[in-house]
């Protein structure tokens, strides 16, 4: 199934093909204050572009080994890349129905 998605603004927008039955509600220091919702698949079933590339900015921390993307404009984070792998914040996907979160301690992790 197809899912589109962007930022609060618009200007970072992505399409992603996949079977969307859980999200993950993790508890690091990042994703806690984000509030973000996470969808992790491979990098080949996402699409992502943007209106510039300077609208793109990037955030790393502890290990830097996920880039965490957000908007200069809007300040929203739609997604994180790491190796081959994206998490989507579902939150930022268009008409979703979060129905299953499973919980995730990722600051014991």
């Amino acid at each position: 199934m197809k899912y589109q998605g962007s930022c609060h603004c618009g200007q970072i927008k992505f399409v992603v093909d996949g079977e969307l039955s859980e999200v993950l509600s993790c508890n690091c220091s990042i994703c806690q204050r984000k509030g973000s919702l996470l969808w992790f698949l491979p990098s080949n079933q996402i699409k992502v572009s943007l209106e510039t590339l300077e609208i793109l900015a990037n955030y790393t921390f502890n290990k830097h080994v996920i880039n965490h993307h957000f908007c200069k404009n809007c300040g929203i984070h739609p997604y994180a890349e790491g190796n081959s792998i994206f998490a989507i914040n579902v939150r930022c996907i268009d008409d979703i129905d979060l129905e299953k979160i499973n919980y995730f301690d990722g600051r014991s992790a």
